[in-house]
């Protein structure tokens, strides 16, 4: 049942009356400072709520105020807008949107603009229409764009299902839909992809948004093509000139703070530095798992970052509210305190440390001291979403044996890289011994294997990883493998890659650790092998043991997990792996494992 909300123009003469003073309030909130982001000031101000829409916003709301009006005394506070999301997937909470949304309201998050491209790789449409509907049963604004790229390299990986353009134009019509999710294949925009320019015209006559995602640092005559494709905003800048180049070519920069992207202190300066007008500029998390969201927060932490960035506090709040809003064409019904708006609010004592008190979203309060106050529905998700990991086979330790050339004692094997907090990984090599006629990792280059869970294929594909600092007998196993979410395991045994495997085939996806014959962590993630309907403070438990798993496994990097779920990511340089090969991203093209003339 979705969670509705009458639109302006259906409320309109009771919010004349309410403002006028004809009719009491729903709600009026006093004694509170009202930060104006339409003007960037801080005014002592009150609000008048009716109908889920803030009617009056002045000096004095006394005239507002009936018998049967709740009253809320802000004592001092500030009041702001609740906070937007401007790109991100849910899927990376692990959550399903109920949960998801029950995770971060107590946060402030009221309004989130998603691409569920993660289950359109797994389920298509279908998928896609699930995680739509569930969002507009919530109590908050979950706007969905329809995915655009699954396979997001096609060529390059086999996904689960294809969306196609027709998809696209299909998905336009629904009710939530607010834009296509972020163009991934730039390579295809710029080369003049029939389909993908055929997605991008079909969300623009339907009015909606496209969203980018250009992941490359040429900012020359191929940028500048992707551009005239029509995408309008790109979360893939890394530093200050690609949040410049973005900004000088009408798109909107969104920078983000996820859980392993910390791309806003390289970009903002653009703004707080170079003083570029900060309109165009967005703040977002794409991927923040649910450890990050029960332990330290989701818009409100990517807001307090920009601020101990050297970021105006009105600014940052700017970019986390009406910027957001008005980009997908949304600033008459959102992202400010100002008449007519749905009224989504916040209370907070301070605008630096940003504590989030008192939400209210829709005239409703939420959430009271980080504790949520209201119901978050679910989808009655159907077994066939629940059952998505098909290996076609049980799988033995010499499925994931690297056959070396024949006579070889040692070879020079192309190896992926990890980089510490950043998407893109490097290119490496190492000499590795040949054991048996199988080449073996050692030291901190190890064996990765990604194993198709499609359609039952039987096929793993094994490669070498390094950068995880794994020691000793370990393995860790994924069914989260962006974007494609193939199963991915990385591994220092054969043995233990195989039972970690097999292991999620058991219990139908999500993440497994083992270390000397025991398993230490088990996430459960059995909707598309993505996503648990569990509390996210369940999730995020057995997500901080998975953590914990890995250290014991000898993993330094920040947020290794985030890093493994990207390994299979051949749409971000420089070395990936998919289910038809090694990944060279730079050349958008299959390559070999070793090097020749070994």
């Amino acid at each position: 049942m979705e969670n509705h909300i009458k639109s302006w123009a259906e409320v309109a003469p009771q919010l004349v009356a309410v403002a006028a003073g004809r009719m009491p309030a729903d709600c009026v909130i006093r004694g509170g400072k009202l930060v104006n982001v339409q003007t960037r000031e801080v005014l002592d101000w009150q609000v008048a709520i009716a109908a889920g829409r803030f009617a009056y916003i002045g000096p004095d709301a006394s005239h507002c105020i009936g018998p049967d009006t709740e009253v809320i005394e802000a004592a001092g506070r500030y009041l702001i807008p609740g906070l937007c999301d401007g790109h991100m997937h849910i899927e990376s909470g692990m959550l399903t949107p109920a949960e998801f949304a029950a995770a971060v309201i107590p946060h402030g998050t009221t309004t989130m603009f998603t691409d569920p491209h993660e289950i359109a790789n797994v389920l298509g449409l279908r998928g896609v229409r699930m995680m739509h509907d569930e969002a507009l049963m919530q109590p908050v604004n979950i706007f969905t764009q329809m995915p655009s790229c699954a396979p997001s390299a096609p060529g390059l990986e086999t996904t689960g299902f294809e969306i196609s353009a027709d998809d696209v134009a299909e998905a336009m019509a629904w009710p939530g839909i607010i834009g296509l999710g972020e163009m991934m294949n730039f390579p295809g925009v710029v080369n003049g992809d029939p389909q993908m320019l055929a997605e991008m015209a079909a969300t623009m006559r339907a009015g909606k948004t496209v969203g980018g995602h250009y992941a490359s640092p040429d900012k020359g005559v191929a940028f500048s093509a992707y551009v005239a494709g029509g995408a309008a905003d790109d979360h893939e800048g890394t530093a200050e000139a690609d949040a410049i180049a973005r900004v000088r070519n009408g798109m909107r920069s969104m920078m983000r703070l996820g859980s392993a992207w910390y791309d806003v202190e390289s970009q903002i300066t653009a703004v707080t530095q170079k003083g570029l007008d900060p309109r165009n500029f967005i703040l977002c998390t794409d991927d923040c798992h649910s450890g990050t969201l029960v332990n330290d927060g989701h818009m409100n932490r990517v807001v307090r970052h920009a601020i101990a960035c050297g970021c105006d506090p009105l600014v940052a709040l700017q970019m986390a509210t009406i910027n957001t809003a008005t980009h997908f064409g949304l600033e008459r019904e959102l992202g400010s305190i100002t008449p007519g708006r749905r009224a989504d609010v916040i209370l907070t004592s301070d605008l630096v440390t940003l504590p989030i008190e008192h939400v209210i979203a829709r005239g409703k309060t939420v959430a009271l001291n980080g504790k949520i106050t209201v119901d978050c529905p679910h989808y009655d998700w159907p077994d066939d979403a629940r059952q998505t990991v098909r290996m076609g086979k049980v799988l033995d330790h010499a499925d994931f044996a690297v056959h070396a050339p024949k006579g070889a004692n040692s070879v020079v094997a192309k190896v992926i890289g990890v980089v510490e907090n950043q998407a893109p990984t490097e290119a490496l090599t190492a000499e590795l011994p040949v054991v048996d006629g199988v080449a073996c990792g050692q030291g901190d280059t190890y064996q990765i294997a990604l194993v198709e869970r499609h359609r039952a294929t039987g096929k793993v594909v094994n490669g070498f990883v390094s950068g995880f600092g794994y020691t000793g007998r370990m393995a860790i196993a994924s069914t989260v493998g962006h974007d494609s979410h193939h199963m991915i395991v990385v591994g220092t045994d054969r043995a233990l890659m195989a039972k970690a495997a097999n292991r999620l085939g058991q219990v139908g996806g999500g993440v497994t650790v083992w270390k000397d014959d025991a398993e230490l962590a088990l996430v459960e993630l059995p909707i598309a092998g993505l996503m648990s309907d569990s509390p996210a403070a369940e999730v995020a438990a057995k997500a901080d043991a998975m953590v914990a798993a890995m250290a014991a496994c000898g993993c330094t990097l920040n947020n290794a997990y985030m890093q493994h779920s990207l390994l299979a990511l051949v749409v971000i340089p420089a070395l990936r792996i998919s289910d038809l090969g090694l990944v060279d991203v730079t050349r958008f093209e299959i390559t070999d494992l070793f090097e020749e003339n070994t």
